[in-house]
Parts: C-alpha cells; structure tokens; sequence
C-alpha cells in the first residue's frame, strides 16, 4: 500500500510515518518498480503498536527498546502481550498499574537465575524470589514458604541477581500467597497470578476483606451509610461496575481486580444523586380525614384503625411526607415518600398494588422516636457537651452510641424523643453549635 493510505488506515500522519522511519522505530519498506514505497500490514501493526505505546505516555526510547527491529518473533509476541494488557485495563486495572506493569516487564534489564536442576530463569532488574518461583510455575508460587539462595537462607524478598541458584522451598498442598506478596513482587506474571488464587480460593475471605475496605473508604470520603445499608446501597451501583452484585464488587475489590479509585467516583455520584432526590416527595391525592380514623397520629386510605409501625430504614417523623406499604402479617408499615427502599418497591409491578396513601392526623403522639448521627472532630468531652445540649432543650435520649473513624473524627449515633420534624430541626440546629461538631444528619 502506498503511504497516503498507510497513513488513513493507521490513523498516523504521513509526516510523522516518514519520522518514524527516520528513527528507525519502522523499518523501511520496500520500492517498486517506479520508486514508491510499498508498505506492508507489519508496518500497520507496528503503527498500531507505537500508537499504543504513545497513548501510555512512553517516549520514543522507550518504545524503539520494546521494538527490537532485529527479532521479529519476540516483537510478534510483545504486540500480542500489550494487546492482552491493553484489553485486560479495559476490565478492571486502572491506567497506572497498567504503564507501570507494561515498563517493568518489557522494558527491564533482565537477569538470570539458576533453578537447582540448572533451568534458566529470565527476570527483570529488581524481581524477587517470589516472582522467580511464579516463572516456574504458578503452584510452586502458591506453595512457597522460603527459598535458598546458591545454598544459604534468604526473606522471600530477597532481589535475584544474574548467576544465582535459586531452591524454592515449598509448603503444604493447600499453602496459599499473602495478600502481602502484591506489594514485593516485581512482574505482572507474579501479581496476575496471585490475584487469580485469591479469587478462586478466598471468595468469602474477598468478600469480607471488600467491604471492610469499601465500608472504610467510604467513611474517609464522609460518606455515612448504616452497616444494614450498604449492601443496598453498594448493589444499586454494581451495574455501572460491570459487577452483577455487590457480593462480586467485594470480592474483586479483595483479591486486587479492581481498585477503591476506579469504585469511589461512581460510588460518590449515586451518593449525590440519593441526597438531592430526598427532597422531591411524590404528590399523592388526599382524602376526607373526617372519614377515617387514626392509629398512632396516622390515618391510611381504606383502613380503620389498623396496626401500623414506622419503618427503621427512613424513621418518618410528623411532619414528614409519608405513604404506606401492606405487610404480610402486620398491619401497614409506615415510609417517608423520599424513602429510597419506598421509591424502588413502588417500582416493582408485584409491590406497587400494596402501597396506599397515608397522612399524619391533626392529633399525633407526643413524642416519636428519631435517630441522629453526629460526626465531630474527637476529643476528651465531646459526649458531656453532647448531653449537656440535649439537656438544655429538655430532649429525652434513648440510645446512645459513639465510635472513633479515621482523620480524628468521631461518630455518635443517638436515639432521642422528638415531636415533629419543626422539634427536631431545633435539635440539630442546637448540635450544630457544639464545638468541634463537624455534621449532623438524620439517620
């Protein structure tokens, strides 16, 4: 092909091919008979390669090493390699591992390291000897507890250098990596195959190891959600992760396939997304309350003094715009209309013929339960200056809990006896003026 269509179907301009060709990192082509250029599909895929290269920010040096005009097999085998990467940081690995894996392994000064039966081991400058018992084979990796260096005992991260015979000593059968490994091995080899253990072998460990990580991240971010949430919460996201559940997401996140930083910017607009449509209530049709009567200060459409009881998930207060949910077994179970479990079973085409219309009564109870959560920065008499607050407006406190977070803070959930949504937002704008009090929420 000539160079101006070398140049369209490669998406390089002819300026920059000529360049290339000039700084040999594309070998020239042949001529024909009348003195044009004749390019070759070996030199597309070396554009589509340099273009590759270019994207990840590598410079020309880089890239004329990972070339290697002179062995066209091994270039054959390192295009097919990059291709996998390329394809494999479209699922799940972040950009930077993904450069820093691409220069480790294919842009080192190797070295050689002996097995005790004379087996060459190729590594790059800076692996160690648990990337060398990864090149042997991924069970020996597994299975490693130690290993000798030409006879002598050395830490499992001890750098091999060129020359060395290495023994790997091996473990019982079920003997499995640590999490820790991820962190001292050189090679991606290494790190993949360690991964895919723990993702086999660990499912349960992952899934716990996940959300306590996630559950962490997301307290570091000032994100809140309750523990019974989160699952919820988590699982309304996972689609946008390319994850079926949230179970997966933990899981992938505990053995290494995706990281907190490619999670934590979609984990962060559903969370916005949730706090602005709180406030939009669904408009629902009143009825003749002189009709009707009331149970516990609420009236529901079509019921007469029927057992009710408050959600947890929303606890409405008077005051609160609020509809109302047909249980199997007791009564109606009363959510704010901004509920975010409301808003997703009215959707549900089994759940909506369940859910009724329900108003406060003019003659509520005198006091309701409500919970609050406090985030403040910890120090020795947070919680006397607490009490002392919700004391001063005479406000009676059922629970009370508090637990230390990250970045010097505090959290203190309470329990307290509230009136009507007017009552309670005195009690926050009074807890507001605490010191050092950062936030307070309703829970």
């Amino acid at each position: 092909m000539r160079i101006g269509e070398l140049a369209q179907r490669s998406g390089v301009a002819v300026e920059t091919i000529r360049y290339y060709e000039a700084q040999g990192l594309l070998p020239a082509p042949l001529r024909l008979d009348n003195n044009y250029r004749n390019y070759t599909r070996k030199h597309l895929a070396r554009l589509h390669f340099i273009r590759h290269c270019r994207l990840l920010d590598m410079s020309l040096e880089e890239i004329a090493k990972l070339t290697n005009l002179e062995n066209a097999h091994k270039l054959d085998e390192r295009l097919a390699w990059v291709s996998q990467l390329l394809e494999n940081q479209r699922v799940s690995e972040d950009s930077g591992n993904l450069l820093h894996d691409l220069k480790s392994d294919l842009l080192p000064e190797e070295v050689f390291a002996f097995t005790p039966k004379g087996d060459v081991i190729n590594l790059p400058t800076g692996a160690t000897c648990i990337d060398f018992a990864y090149a042997i084979h991924s069970a020996v990796g597994n299975r490693m507890v130690g290993c000798k260096v030409n006879n002598r005992m050395v830490p499992i991260d001890h750098v091999v250098s060129t020359g060395e015979i290495i023994e790997v000593i091996l473990g019982p059968a079920d003997k499995g990596p640590s999490r820790d490994w991820l962190k001292i091995v050189r090679t991606s080899e290494a790190k993949s195959k360690i991964r895919n253990w723990f993702k086999k072998m660990r499912r349960e460990e992952n899934i716990q190891e996940g959300r306590d990580t996630l559950a962490r991240e997301l307290r570091r971010e000032m994100i809140f959600i309750p523990d019974d949430e989160l699952d919820e919460f988590i699982g309304s996201c996972c689609r946008r992760l390319r994850q079926n559940n949230a179970e997966e997401l933990y899981a992938a996140i505990g053995y290494g396939g995706i990281t907190i930083a490619n999670c934590l910017p979609k984990l962060k607009e559903e969370w916005q997304k949730r706090k602005s449509e709180e406030g939009k209530n669904e408009q629902l049709a009143r009825v003749d309350l002189s009709k009707v009567h009331a149970t516990d200060g609420v009236v529901v459409e079509g019921f007469d003094n029927t057992p009710i009881k408050f959600a947890k998930c929303c606890s409405p207060l008077p005051g609160d715009p609020i509809v109302g949910f047909i249980t199997r077994g007791f009564g109606v179970s009363i959510h704010k209309q901004s509920c975010v479990n409301a808003i997703s079973s009215m959707k549900d085409p089994t759940n909506a013929p369940r859910w009724v219309k329900a108003y406060w009564a003019d003659s509520v109870k005198d006091s309701y339960k409500a919970g609050l959560e406090i985030v403040a920065l910890d120090r020795n008499e947070l919680l006397r200056d607490v009490l002392s607050a919700l004391a001063d407006i005479r406000v009676p406190i059922y629970t009370m809990n508090a637990r230390q977070v990250e970045n010097n803070c505090a959290v203190v959930s309470l329990t307290i006896g509230i009136n009507n949504t007017e009552h309670l937002n005195r009690v926050v704008a009074r807890l507001s003026k605490v010191k050092d009090v950062l936030k307070v929420t309703r829970s």
